[in-house]
């Protein structure tokens, strides 16, 4: 049964906030001009670390970076119209958003340092694409101008892939860029998930956020009923996709996330285990974020506090790196890891864009946003490898 228009996105829910405030959020993203003078936005502070220092913006260092990447997540594309979100708060440009795709491509196409590869962080297509029988097509056009970046691109996966193809049929698909990676460590059963080095001394990890979950998984499979089971004891409403509360981190238990199994858990400290004893560092990538302060609750994944106390249970990580939210987000943790959601596409104005470039040092990172995306530099922790 297909899922409502207004119940496919991680952002379709009500924000607390005055109608004065919504009215001068949409001005403030309406106006580049006052951005560059106050900065991107003054609205997020509850996504915001305390520690600005971190993440205050700079240009790139003058030496050159040991490599680079791009970074694009929520294109969203359809064939249709412009619309909104459920509660009509917000645009959604979904014909556009392939050409903010197109645009992010050649750009990194002329940057004098081209990308090492680009990073697709999930919701290539939208939903909206299933009622049209226009799942095949869309994604085809959003491949087509995948083509034209410099680089080869590293896909995630979202909600919105499993609205409109099995898993099987994903695995089967050129969204699988799991024959990337490093056959070391391989993944066990279906999960989707893997990991590369892009450059010594470096690792980058995919994971698989519906690995538990009701939308990405068969309804015979294990993990389709370890889903539903999470789902009624945290969850009573008769539409899954509405949160069980209205505040707190309780409303992540909604049917558009999902959770990370424990055979998916084991095998992340597995591979993160390799990477302290190589001395690297490590990003780690998912379409849903795992810390409460990068994001809205409503985004997290279902067993995020699990994964950060992996993540805090090694020497090697330095990042996490998600997106899901339309709005974005950052925090710092007090072990100094960094967690960046990213802006998405298919809630950008056409006039703007929402991409970056991240570059890439040996003592830090320098994410050059566009667009709706903020600067920010991400120094590595001190504890961290190397």
């Amino acid at each position: 049964m297909l899922l409502g228009a207004g119940r496919l996105l991680c952002s379709d829910r009500r924000r607390p906030g005055s109608a004065h405030e919504a009215f001068f959020r949409e001005v403030w993203r309406e106006l580049p001009a006052v951005r560059r003078v106050f900065g991107n936005s003054p609205w997020r502070g509850h996504r915001r670390s305390a520690r600005r220092t971190p993440g205050s913006a700079m240009e790139p260092c003058a030496e050159p970076p040991l490599f680079t990447f791009g970074v694009i997540a929520d294109v969203q594309y359809a064939d249709i119209d412009d619309g909104a979100n459920y509660t009509r708060t917000r645009a959604r440009y979904y014909r556009n958003s392939v050409r903010l795709l197109r645009r992010a491509c050649r750009a990194w196409s002329e940057e004098d340092v081209r990308p090492r590869f680009v990073l697709q962080l999930g919701d290539v297509i939208d939903g909206h694409n299933v009622k049209h029988g226009a799942s095949e097509r869309a994604l085809e056009t959003v491949l087509r101008e995948l083509d034209g970046c410099p680089a080869e691109v590293h896909h995630v996966w979202g909600n919105h892939e499993f609205y409109n193809f099995s898993r099987d049929a994903l695995l089967a698909s050129a969204l699988n860029s799991a024959r990337l990676g490093d056959g070391r460590l391989a993944r066990p059963g279906d999960m989707y998930v893997y990991h590369f080095s892009p450059a010594p001394c470096f690792r980058l990890v995919v994971l698989d956020a519906y690995d538990v979950s009701i939308i990405g998984r068969d309804e015979t499979s294990e993990k389709y009923e370890e889903a539903a089971s999470i789902m009624k004891e945290h969850n009573s409403n008769p539409d899954l996709n509405h949160p069980p509360v209205t505040h707190g981190l309780e409303q992540r238990f909604v049917k558009f996330n999902g959770g990370f199994s424990q055979d998916q858990l084991q095998w992340l400290d597995e591979v993160l285990s390799l990477a302290d004893t190589n001395q690297e560092k490590v990003i780690v990538v998912s379409h849903l974020p795992v810390h409460p302060s990068s994001t809205d609750p409503i985004c997290l994944a279902w067993n995020h506090s699990t994964v950060l106390s992996i993540l805090h249970s090694h020497s090697c990580v330095v990042c996490f790196i998600a997106g899901h939210d339309h709005d974005g987000g950052y925090h710092q943790d007090e072990l100094g890891l960094h967690y960046l959601t990213l802006e998405g596409v298919i809630e950008t104005p056409p006039h703007s864009d929402a991409y970056g470039t991240v570059y890439v040092y040996k003592d830090h990172m320098f994410l050059k946003g566009r667009g709706r995306i903020e600067d920010r530099v991400l120094r590595y922790p001190d504890h961290v490898n190397g």
